[in-house]
């Protein structure tokens, strides 16, 4: 009988590249099954999905120039790194505006999650 281990994961599959993918998933599974709850995830703080959130909120007042430079990167890290550095956002930031759609209903959804982030960490 032969043991087999886990292999570790190569260095494309970082935590912080595995995080933005679930932010996504959170907001795109609460618009699907229509029910307003969002369940935090417990891996990331408060503080690192409200950054996230404002810088969302931030490119969406710009979403024809953030769609300008996604229709005219090459790929994903060009895409990312030209965010960075025409809109001032974090590779966090960059990496979850290109997984999130931009659409009125997200930037909603996005905004009453951040209110509600604010309101809980000032209290």
């Amino acid at each position: 009988m032969t043991m087999t281990y886990a292999q570790p994961m190569p260095r494309r599959y970082t935590r912080a590249r595995l995080a933005v993918p679930a932010l996504w998933r959170q907001v795109i599974r609460a618009s699907e099954k229509g029910d307003e709850t969002i369940v935090p995830e417990p891996d990331r703080s408060a503080y690192t999905q409200l950054e996230i959130y404002d810088g969302f909120l931030a490119a969406f007042e710009r979403r024809t120039e953030v769609a300008d430079v996604l229709r005219t990167s090459v790929d994903r890290t060009i895409a990312v790194r030209r965010l960075r550095e025409e809109f001032s956002l974090n590779h966090l930031q960059a990496t979850a505006l290109l997984d999130l759609p931009l659409t009125t209903e997200c930037r909603d959804r996005i905004a009453h999650r951040a209110e509600e982030l604010r309101s809980a960490l000032n209290r």
